[in-house]
């Protein structure tokens, strides 16, 4: 079933961010064609990434509208573009009015940590602040009673390796890495690794990273437009906005201020 997905209509009542129009424009896009595709979403945007100096340009209206900075009381580096960045999330509670209004689950806050990095954010013509890439969520299949992690990462793993190939043949871009973090306990499990290798036994291995999940739950995520402009990402029962390992490789690999389209 198709589910009507939201973006805030009263965006500009907190935000004056330059690129947002654009950004908001290519969310609607994506997801139209992922929807057509069969891929089911979440009716509001997963996450944004926000890069500003300083964060209170940011933070604050968040502030306002209901968001909890650093709700999960991490910060996770970001080598984005060979340069340090901050990221901080902020997340919004499902039973206020602001998320009612289509506003994001949750907010990455990403800031400079020294001249170098500012420099670097403010060459990419975007603004300051500006929206780096929003996230749509994907819905999770239906966990079974009888299932333990094991037995549901598989059949999560094989269903958004086939969300991820249906994405990038609807949208005619190759789609990113799929990053997955797992609980600890699934990627200790002793038969892991047999049942990994069958997982992604028809993808490069530069195609996936598989990791643990810091507190837990379930985080598969992967960009969907050239430059990492949109992202999809399905999660179950996490208790972080992000894995740092996932954090790290994402802003060292897969994201840039230089957004080719």
């Amino acid at each position: 079933m198709k589910t009507t997905v939201l973006l805030p209509d009263n965006f500009t009542d907190y935000l004056l961010i330059d690129n947002a129009e654009q950004r908001f424009s290519e969310a609607r896009m994506v997801a139209d064609k992922i929807q057509a595709a069969g891929v089911p979403l979440m009716r509001n945007l997963d996450h944004a990434a926000i890069f500003c100096d300083p964060p209170r340009l940011v933070s604050g209206p968040l502030k306002a509208i209901g968001y909890v900075k650093g709700w999960d009381m991490r910060c996770y580096p970001s080598p984005v573009d060979e340069c340090d960045y901050i990221n901080i999330s902020a997340r919004l509670d499902r039973q206020t009015v602001a998320w009612q209004q289509g506003w994001f689950e949750y907010v990455a806050i990403v800031h400079p940590v020294d001249q170098e990095a500012h420099d670097n954010m403010m060459g990419q013509g975007y603004g300051n602040p500006c929206i780096h890439h929003l996230t749509w969520g994907i819905v999770p299949p239906e966990r079974r009673t009888e299932e333990d992690d094991l037995d549901y990462a598989n059949r999560l793993i094989p269903f958004m390796i086939d969300v991820r190939q249906r994405i990038g043949a609807a949208i005619s871009d190759d789609p990113g890495t799929l990053i997955v973090a797992l609980p600890p306990h699934v990627v200790a499990d002793p038969g892991f690794d047999q049942v990994c290798s069958q997982w992604f036994a028809n993808l490069p291995s530069a195609d996936y990273q598989v990791e643990s999940m810091q507190g837990g739950g379930f985080l598969i995520q992967f960009f969907v437009l050239t430059g990492g402009r949109i992202e999809v990402a399905l999660r179950s029962n996490t208790q972080q906005t992000f894995n740092p390992k996932s954090v790290h490789k994402i802003s060292e690999d897969e994201i840039s201020t230089t957004q080719d389209e």
